[in-house]
């Protein structure tokens, strides 16, 4: 494993267009370009360590499912191979390699598709509260980490950075971005998950919620963002599925069981993390990665 943490960039020639919980954005006319660092966010607050090889390992799997799905919506993606890259990012092409993506500009659509295809998380909370997810009653009984009957959508506001996406309803939705923009979406969003849903099946996944970003480029609706990383999505091991309660996840679980247990408030500043859990956490991204492309991620 590469030790080597990307917690902040500094291009030779640009500065950063935005800095995102993980992501920095530079603006170069007609494109962006996103560099995937290994920051880390945990109650939508960003921690003061970095995770060896996160970044690399969202940018690949991005990459792989942006091209695995591209049958079902096209995507933003121009390239990733940074020798194809403008002559005015060469100079950074080591910091930038297996990290970075070069992406068509969209007029992004503010809202979340957030698909659900188990009860967990904040589904699962909702659902012990009311019986419901984003208004979308549910039959009784259910168990958390249940397999739903049924694929949910449930969107969320697209927050601006240091606020909470909220849950919202399809109704409100569609008073938001329009009835048919919804409904396509809607479609788009589901489509997007079966398609990854078999993929990660045959690898040993259970893909069991995710959420998505599109926009429009050219009067084109497509997919921008990441997708499918464990940034974005809940992966579970199949073989140790076991409803009825929490399950291990290929993410950053191991940061927010130890949050919980320290009784931190989820207030900035953000305590250090020990190295056991940035060491655990890291494996996780990584195995994530080798069990979906089936290969693993190279050191560099």
């Amino acid at each position: 494993m590469s030790q080597h943490v990307i917690t902040s960039t500094e291009l030779t020639n640009l500065t950063p267009h935005h800095s995102g919980k993980v992501r920095d954005l530079y603006d170069l006319g007609d494109e962006f370009l996103i560099i995937s660092t290994d920051r880390l966010s945990a109650f939508d607050v960003v921690l003061p360590n970095g995770i060896p090889d996160k970044g690399r390992v969202l940018t690949g799997l991005s990459t792989f499912w942006f091209d695995y799905t591209k049958s079902v919506v096209d995507n933003h993606v121009i390239s990733t191979d940074v020798e194809n890259y403008p002559e005015s990012l060469q100079p950074d092409a080591k910091l930038l390699n297996g990290r970075s993506m070069l992406v068509r500009k969209a007029d992004r659509v503010d809202v979340e598709c957030v698909v659900r295809g188990y009860l967990a998380g904040s589904g699962w909370s909702s659902y012990q509260k009311s019986g419901e997810i984003c208004g979308q009653k549910l039959p009784s009984g259910l168990r958390e980490s249940d397999k739903l009957p049924e694929l949910l959508f449930t969107p969320t506001t697209k927050a601006e950075q240091g606020e909470h996406d909220e849950p919202i309803t399809i109704d409100e939705m569609k008073d938001q971005v329009g009835a048919e923009l919804t409904d396509t979406l809607i479609d788009i969003s589901f489509a997007l998950f079966r398609t990854a849903s078999k993929h990660a099946e045959n690898s040993g996944i259970i893909l069991c919620d995710t959420k998505f970003e599109f926009g429009q480029c050219d009067g084109e609706l497509i997919l921008i963002d990441e997708v499918f990383t464990p940034d974005s999505s809940r992966f579970w091991p199949a073989d140790l599925y076991e409803p009825g309660k929490p399950q291990q996840s290929f993410d950053k679980q191991f940061v927010r069981d130890y949050l919980s247990e320290i009784g931190w408030n989820k207030e900035p500043p953000a305590p250090n993390l020990p190295e056991n859990v940035i060491t655990k956490t890291s494996e996780k991204y990584r195995e994530a990665y080798r069990l979906i492309v089936g290969e693993e991620l190279l050191n560099i």
